[in-house]
């Protein structure tokens, strides 16, 4: 039998043959000051768990299908599309949304690598999350007054904005972010599928809390959220026919409850923009493995900042109505029982979307370009031929503001 002394001895020599296994992983590792927060202790917290399950458990899902893209994309750089455009997407939508997992994915489970290489944007998106399950617990709790939701939501949003190292920013960010950079547009050219999925994602996480405060009643509540849920499911069908075609905007997809918390809808549109772009930086074999995490930093820093890439709340709105509701899966209630027919094809951008549109319509000065210039140059600006790779800026506390000139169209900044 081991003496006390004779166990900690090997103890001891188990752990230092660990520790120097482990020396050349340290040597690699990124240096993190990124925590974990306990989220704002609240009477309502976990009723929407409680009251719509089965839209609850979708979100278990949806936490695996963007853990699995980061880690696919990043563990097989240049990897077949096949593995996410087939093996993942089928086993997601016929087995893993089919019977969604009952309790949240730890994600640091299923994206391990890629949690290693960018802790800190991981850690955003988590406390984004966070918000969004909070206001969904507010506005499912039938036990709160309408008044007071007001009240409990304001409460979270000062808790969530009260970390500005994880915080996305309030303040609009044009699409020039999102789809001007030289990585941009590399994941949904080249995974259309997986993109519409993600998408899809999106619309249903926002498009939920429009039955929820446009309702008057507990029945229309739960009537629209079963609805809403459904319609999401009729989306995988045959897809991507149905799946969105654009990015959805919460103004679109959810616009009393954009206009009732607009500083939420716009963290939320700012949230999922970004995922789209480490999409992207992933993706791109622009961007050499070791500058991803750099890119994924200056991006990260780009959305919670207030002065970069931004726009007005005007032009926010208004984009995403002249976009179309159309091309982003469709209003989230009243819809009728055939799919809206999209104008633009599948991963548009921007520029695209806005062909053969009125803008002069929108009020804008005169400063803005007639809708027959802007098609021209805004295509122009987004071929990559023509835009020299832009580096990533050292420390992304000092990424600069974008250029003062004139805007084109709305959300779009132009060289």
């Amino acid at each position: 039998m081991t003496s006390g002394r004779g166990r900690d001895v090997m103890l001891a020599a188990v752990l230092g043959c660990a520790a120097l296994g482990a020396l050349p992983q340290l040597a690699r590792a990124q240096w993190s000051t990124t925590y974990d927060q306990f989220y704002l202790p609240d009477r309502t917290n976990w009723a929407f768990r409680s009251n719509y399950p089965a839209a609850d458990r979708l979100f278990n899902a949806f936490d695996y299908g963007h853990s699995i893209l980061y880690e696919t994309l990043y563990r097989t750089p240049n990897g077949d599309p096949a593995l996410l455009e087939e093996r993942e997407y089928d086993f997601i939508t016929r087995r893993l949304l089919v019977d969604p997992p009952r309790l949240p994915v730890e994600e640091a489970a299923i994206e391990i690598e890629y949690a290693k290489l960018a802790p800190e944007a991981k850690a955003m998106f988590d406390w984004a999350h966070v918000l969004h399950r909070r206001v969904y617990d507010i506005w499912a709790d039938e036990r709160v007054p309408v008044a007071d939701k007001d009240v409990r939501i304001a409460r979270v949003l000062t808790y969530y904005k009260s970390r500005r190292d994880l915080a996305f920013s309030s303040v609009p960010k044009n699409m020039e972010l999102m789809e001007g950079q030289y990585y941009s547009r590399a994941f949904r050219e080249g995974y259309p599928k997986f993109n519409g999925l993600i998408w899809g994602y999106h619309w249903l996480q926002v498009g939920l809390y429009e039955p929820l405060v446009a309702a008057t009643t507990l029945e229309q509540r739960q009537t629209g959220v079963l609805a809403a849920v459904a319609r999401f499911r009729q989306m995988l069908e045959n897809p991507p026919e149905h799946l969105p075609h654009l990015m959805p905007m919460t103004a679109a997809i959810a616009p009393t409850f954009a206009a009732r918390y607009p500083e939420i809808a716009i963290i939320f549109d700012n949230l999922h923009a970004m995922h789209d772009v480490i999409s992207d930086i992933l993706a791109s074999p622009k961007v050499p493995q070791n500058r991803k995490r750099a890119e994924i930093l200056v991006a990260a820093a780009r959305y919670r900042d207030s002065t970069s890439f931004a726009m007005s709340r005007q032009e926010w709105s208004e984009m995403a109505q002249m976009m179309g509701v159309a091309n982003m899966g469709g209003p989230a209630v009243g819809f009728l029982p055939a799919f809206p027919m999209p104008t633009v094809r599948r991963g548009a951008t921007m520029a695209e979307a806005m062909k053969g549109m009125d803008h002069g319509a929108m009020g804008h000065d005169s400063t803005t370009s007639t809708p027959a210039q802007v098609p021209e140059k805004a295509e122009k600006s987004e071929t990559p031929a023509r835009r020299a790779p832009q580096k990533a800026a050292p420390r992304p506390a000092q990424t600069p503001k974008q250029p003062a000139g004139h805007d084109h169209m709305p959300g779009m900044r132009m060289p």
